[in-house]
């Protein structure tokens, strides 16, 4: 990989703190205080000056922070075609919070044409240069398709429009297909996929409570083996395709980020085998900043070759890390991922929600350049 394609040794996984002008913003546009062009408007100064402080703290792979989304999921599903905002019967449930019950719903088959995310990113592009890569961050498949069988209620509206899984999956990788290629044709060659879904499923107590919703006498074993053969087998229908050899495409994996809490706990031990070994990306962003996401000897399993993205630090805390800490962890992961294959950064994102997580600007840039100075220690070189 060249230096110009993600990772990069000293990274990010992509959202940012919203600035309180944009909060302001889209407030008043929900009450229909301002137009959508006004909103607009404060959206592009604000993601001028977002990739303005990325290039001064010295970050390469630029994002939009995702400013123009409540989500970084759902705004996504919401654009593809076939698919309606909807509530669920519940928000998301974290440790201690409860999300919003906000969701996705299928009205008709799925298709990917004139997904509004494609000119969010010729914005974004136009930011880049050649010295930093413009890179656009959206949902998994996998996760789309978790979205859409998150309780009984979906899953009986998913069978009202799909007779069978593989016919879902089919269209499923022939829409984001169809966003890829639009994204590709307005530049972009860096994608990543965020996907929750396989933190979620090495949580034995989450895996339960979802059975039990099933409610079809499956356990939590058999579920989580199910689950883990559907999420490879949509992802790589999507990532086995004939895709740009210039594209970079990589997963950013996590346990859930919302306001600073957590959803799920688990080491990665139950779905190396599927995930790293199997899954047809370039590369992983991984959390790892907390014991929840246990240790790195499920590394061993990602093949030779690929990049492993450490996200040792938290965006949940603004409490710096301790730098000698970071690199023995850094040695220690090492003895499974050579070292120049490794690279730094949070664990996920600051804002993966509008809300954002409990920490300042201020804050937020910190961990940016202490991640820039253990990798300076650590490789010798930004």
């Amino acid at each position: 990989m060249t230096r110009l394609q993600a990772p990069f040794r000293a990274d990010h996984v992509g959202s940012f703190l919203r600035p309180q002008a944009l909060i302001k913003a889209r407030e008043a546009f929900q009450a229909g205080k301002i137009s959508r062009d006004e909103l607009t408007a404060v959206e592009d100064q604000a993601i001028r000056d977002l990739v303005a402080k990325q290039k001064e703290v010295g970050l390469k792979n630029l994002t939009d922070g995702e400013f123009r989304r409540a989500y970084w999921h759902l705004d996504f599903f919401w654009g593809l075609n076939g698919i309606s905002q909807s509530q669920a019967k519940t928000g998301y449930v974290f440790n201690s919070l409860v999300t919003k019950a906000d969701s996705a719903t299928l009205t008709g088959k799925i298709s990917g044409e004139n997904h509004p995310f494609v000119e969010h990113y010729k914005f974004l592009h136009q930011l880049a240069d050649a010295k930093h890569v413009a890179r656009q961050t959206i949902p998994a498949p996998a996760q789309l398709y978790f979205e859409l069988i998150r309780d009984q209620e979906h899953l009986d509206n998913l069978y009202q429009h799909y007779a069978t899984k593989a016919e879902l999956f089919a269209d499923l990788a022939t829409a984001y297909r169809q966003v890829i290629d639009d994204l590709y044709a307005a530049g972009c060659r860096n994608l990543q996929l965020d996907d929750c879904t396989w933190g979620a499923i090495v949580d034995e107590q989450l895996l339960a409570h979802i059975a039990q919703d099933l409610n079809n006498g499956t356990t939590a074993q058999q579920l989580q083996q199910a689950l883990k053969e559907d999420f490879l087998t949509v992802n790589n229908l999507l990532l086995t395709q004939e895709l740009p050899e210039d594209l970079v495409i990589n997963t950013h994996i996590c346990r859930g980020n919302f306001q600073s809490d957590w959803a799920a706990q688990g080491g990665y031990n139950a779905v190396a085998d599927a995930l790293f070994a199997k899954e047809n990306v370039d590369g992983y962003y991984l959390e790892f900043d907390t014991e929840r996401a246990g240790d790195f000897t499920p590394l061993a399993q990602v093949p030779q070759g690929k990049q492993v993205v450490l996200g040792l630090l938290t965006s949940k805390d603004p409490t710096l890390e301790d730098k000698e800490l970071i690199k023995q962890r850094i040695q220690e992961a090492s003895n499974y991922v050579p070292l120049e294959n490794l690279h730094l950064s949070c664990q996920c994102g600051f804002a993966s929600t509008q809300e954002g997580n409990k920490l300042s600007e201020q804050a937020q840039w910190d961990k940016i350049r202490l991640i820039n100075e253990i990798v300076a220690e650590v490789w010798h070189k930004q």
